[in-house]
């Protein structure tokens, strides 16, 4: 027997509740019924009824509704916000039979986009061709008043809930990203079901630090400074969370170093230099590992170092764009190359002339894709297409992150920098010789030398805005 009849999803406008829904009505078995209780209207906008059940029949009577709810086959809830019909929390927060979904978002987050939304009329994007941008005023006033009621309805929540001995799921925003948490939810909820990918459809709005989007943000700074814990000159994160990545580490053949790869780094020429080290071939490093073996390995190795290299968001990208768009070999993505000619405008070649032109693919093309890459980029990044965020080119602070789950490097290494902080690194473990640094860091340093110029860095700086914060970066140049 089912643990729940119901659900309801108790969220908040603009903080994910369509995202949310999208993705557990891709579950069978699981049903959201948009939002049934709205004052203004039933289920959705244009909608005439929930189950047969019309909006005059729910004002009359909601217990019908969410009997009707019950009743229909599988299991299905709704969206339920803080000025919806207060007649059904009476009902449904008591009930233990009901499952209680909260989803929360940073308030400023999702005042400003609430505000952007209502300027612009635009409250779903389901293609990023047609997204709509204003920035809009902040009202410090406005915002005390929508935290007021904010807090109120959640400390209502939450009491009810502690008096009633129940408990919910909590969603954050920043989870709706996480196919794992979706899956776990609807293991919460008594599903069999689960999925293997996201929903597509629903593109994110609005994904630009919060001082392009408020038009007196140094203002809004002022009123908010008691409130800092909201953190507003972060750059936003839409990107999915990752795993460590175990299997690409590599491990010198004798000394206690290990390599924590990113996907677009400069791993042959590191990889050359650990098997210059101990005298070894580059065969002879050990990798494949899984976190059992890896755990046994730093276990033997002790006074280990584990490091890792990260480079200019230029050069990244630029070697992803070149190895896994460009390049038609082993490595690249065929099927992605032809979405970004199709969708995003990237032309770029497929073993000869740019598709359908008789344009030759030179130098000057390819700063012409390369630049139409970073913008796909910045859109991709902000979880704004289709196409999958892939490790080749997903930010280097998020690949990081999820390499901290299993364990952090103990030196994140600059490519810039990269023959100093080696040097370092074999003297933390007893060597008093370091051996050559490979020229192979960027074998492709001589064709972006050839495009970059100011407007390549800002659009990289537009897409990869959290890594040169987090690492300190400034123009390839400079």
């Amino acid at each position: 027997m089912s643990k729940f009849d119901y659900f309801v999803v108790f969220a908040e406008m603009r903080t994910g509740s369509n995202f949310l829904e999208a993705n557990l009505n891709m579950f069978d078995g699981l049903a959201c019924l948009g939002e049934a209780f709205n004052p203004h209207f039933i289920g959705y906008p244009n909608s005439s009824d929930v189950l047969g059940v019309t909006q005059p029949d729910r004002e009359a009577d909601p217990q019908a509704l969410i009997d009707r709810i019950k009743a229909a086959p599988g299991l299905n809830g709704f969206r339920f916000f803080n000025d919806h019909d207060s007649r059904v929390l009476d009902i449904a927060l008591t009930d233990p039979r009901c499952a209680k979904i909260v989803l929360t978002r940073n308030p400023v987050d999702s005042f400003v986009s609430w505000k952007i939304a209502k300027s612009t009329g635009q409250w779903k994007l389901t293609n990023v061709t047609h997204a709509k941008s204003h920035q809009v005023p902040f009202d410090a006033a406005e915002f005390e008043g929508h935290m007021a009621a904010l807090q109120a309805f959640q400390t209502l929540i939450l009491n009810t809930l502690q008096r009633s001995g129940q408990t919910a799921f909590y969603v954050a925003y920043e989870d709706l990203q996480d196919i794992g948490v979706m899956n776990g939810l609807a293991l919460w909820l008594g599903v069999d079901s689960h999925i293997t990918a996201l929903n597509k459809k629903l593109k994110k709005q609005n994904p630009d630090p919060m001082a392009d989007k408020v038009a007196n943000f140094a203002q809004m700074e002022q009123a908010l400074a008691r409130m800092d814990r909201f953190n507003l000159t972060r750059t936003p994160n839409f990107e999915p969370r990752r795993g460590p990545l175990i299997p690409t580490y590599v491990a010198a053949a004798h000394s206690p170093l290990l390599y924590m790869p990113l996907k677009s780094g400069p791993t042959d020429a590191v990889q050359d230099w650990l098997a210059a080290l101990d005298q070894v071939g580059v065969a002879d490093l050990k990798t494949g590992f899984s976190q059992k073996t890896l755990r046994d390995w730093l276990r033997q190795h002790a006074g280990h170092r584990k490091f890792t290299v990260v480079r200019h968001p230029v050069v990244w990208a630029h070697t992803a764009f070149c190895d896994r768009i460009v390049a038609s070999g082993k490595g690249s993505f065929a099927e992605i190359r032809a979405t970004l000619r199709k969708v995003h405008g990237v032309e770029v070649p497929d073993g000869g002339p740019v598709p359908e032109t008789d344009v030759v693919y030179d130098m000057k093309a390819h700063r012409t894709a390369f630049l139409s890459f970073l913008k796909f980029l910045r859109n991709n990044l902000s979880a704004q297409t289709a196409v999958r965020t892939d490790a080749a080119w997903a930010s280097q602070l998020s690949l990081l992150q999820g390499m901290a789950d299993f364990g952090l490097a103990d030196v994140i290494a600059r490519e810039h920098t990269l023959r100093g902080d080696l040097a370092r690194l074999a003297g933390q473990i007893g060597r008093t010789t370091m051996p050559p640094l490979s020229e192979r860091t960027d074998p492709l340093s001589a064709r972006l030398a050839l495009i970059y110029d100011d407007m390549v860095e800002q659009a990289a700086q537009d897409a990869y805005g959290r890594d040169y914060e987090a690492f300190g970066f400034g123009p390839l140049r400079a």
